[in-house]
């Protein structure tokens, strides 16, 4: 397609987006009152909805309508209001913001670390299960890899169809999980969750958040969207777990060779 081209979709594309809109508006489909949110389903589970409450009291009469999803949305097809999506690199679309940063750690339930195989080196990894989400294939070598390993022989495995499934089989004793921090938060918090390690490894990735263009000057949405990039904020500042380096073996990330 022509530059040319480019543009007249790209014209079309926000006129039929009020076409759109404005046609549902009339059927009684948005009266502003609801927020349709997709989300990847353990950040809804374990990050968002658990905060969900203090945006309700704040805004009562706003309904938050949720639905999960590991494909990012297409506003264009989907009656969406409002998005987040785990990039593995920054995209190029400029109009979605980083919501979260992707760091990554192993951890497991307390009761695996006292009662399991000693865990005092990343090697004492392969004496143990290894639980994943396979929608994240290389997390587990990344953290690896900053660890100076390059695999491990003879552990065993088990993947899950997404993280949420994997968190919990860890709070059950069944492994370890290499897992994005943001999304465990609490259950270090609250010891669930226990790290053995110290080392955590930033990825390239991150959550971001889109906005569809459709309404994308009402109240409802420009207040959501507020709230959830100061609890963005408000969660990446240091915590009173974060610190924590009870039960932690110290690790220093493997320095790039030149």
């Amino acid at each position: 397609m022509t530059r040319k081209g480019e543009a007249y979709v790209r014209s079309l594309s926000s006129v039929f987006d009020q076409i759109d809109y404005a046609t549902r508006e009339a059927r009684g489909e948005a009266d502003g009152s609801a927020l349709r949110l997709k989300l990847p389903p353990t950040f809804a589970m374990r990050w968002l909805v658990p905060r969900l409450t203090r945006f309700q009291a704040l805004h009562p009469k706003i309904e938050i309508q949720i639905f999960t999803s590991h494909e990012p949305a297409n506003f264009r097809q989907e009656d969406v209001d409002l998005s987040v999506h785990s990039h593995p690199f920054p995209p190029d679309d400029t109009s979605q913001r980083r919501l979260l940063r992707e760091v990554l750690m192993p951890v497991c339930s307390p009761a695996l670390l006292k009662q399991g195989p000693p865990l005092r080196s990343p090697e004492d990894l392969a004496h143990h299960t290894l639980l994943a989400s396979r929608h994240r294939p290389m997390d587990w070598s990344r953290w690896l890899v900053q660890a100076g390993m390059t695999g491990l022989d003879g552990a065993a495995s088990v993947h899950f169809d997404n993280a949420a499934l994997a968190y919990q089989r860890a709070i059950d004793n069944l492994g370890i999980v290499m897992a994005v921090r943001a999304l465990i938060e609490d259950d270090l918090c609250s010891r669930r969750l226990v790290a053995p390690f110290d080392l955590r490894v930033p990825t390239p990735g991150a959550y971001y958040l889109a906005c569809s263009q459709v309404g994308s000057a009402s109240p409802q949405l420009l207040a959501f969207e507020a709230w959830l990039v100061q609890e963005a904020l408000d969660f990446e500042k240091p915590s009173c777990c974060a610190s924590r380096s009870e039960g932690r073996r110290q690790l220093q990330p493997r320095r790039p060779q030149t």
